[in-house]
């Protein structure tokens, strides 16, 4: 089984709806019980929240189930259970570099290095308000993410 976390700043817009996302993909193509897919933020403001209204509409907007999600913080014990942890943004992406241990063989990685897109992180749309432009470009990383995960990993 590979262990994917995604990993964004309060867990409750970008890394549960980049969860939701890749379950259902990897549900759609038979890979549910070979890839465990989970979410954490590196703050605590919103730990047992569920996910922004934002994240929750767009989710179902797209008939993706967001059942199940709540927010945590993320530990340094992720980076020992989890195979790829993948930030969304390089603020993100540089808190899990001080939390991972030399010798630690978890990839560590941002969300967007899956993509063609010019942009390397994906805005927070808990301040920009704009959902769908992060649904779409979470979408499409998620697509190449488990791509290479079917490819490189099982």
């Amino acid at each position: 089984m590979i262990r994917v976390l995604f990993v964004c700043l309060g867990n409750i817009c970008r890394s549960p709806m980049a969860e939701a996302i890749l379950r259902q993909k990897a549900a759609e193509r038979g890979l549910s019980d070979q890839v465990h897919i989970e979410s954490a933020g590196t703050g605590h403001w919103h730990v047992g929240q569920p996910p922004h209204e934002g994240t929750i509409n767009i989710l179902a907007d797209n008939e993706i189930d967001a059942s199940g999600l709540s927010a945590r913080q993320v530990v340094e014990e992720d980076l020992d259970s989890f195979d790829i942890v993948v930030a969304l943004d390089a603020e993100n992406l540089g808190f899990l570099q001080t939390l991972r241990k030399q010798g630690q063989e978890v990839e560590v990685v941002r969300l967007l290095d899956y993509s063609d897109r010019e942009e390397s992180d994906v805005p927070d749309p808990y301040f920009t308000g704009n959902f769908q432009e992060v649904y779409d470009m979470v979408d499409e990383a998620c697509a190449s993410l488990l791509e290479e995960v079917e490819n490189e990993w099982l």
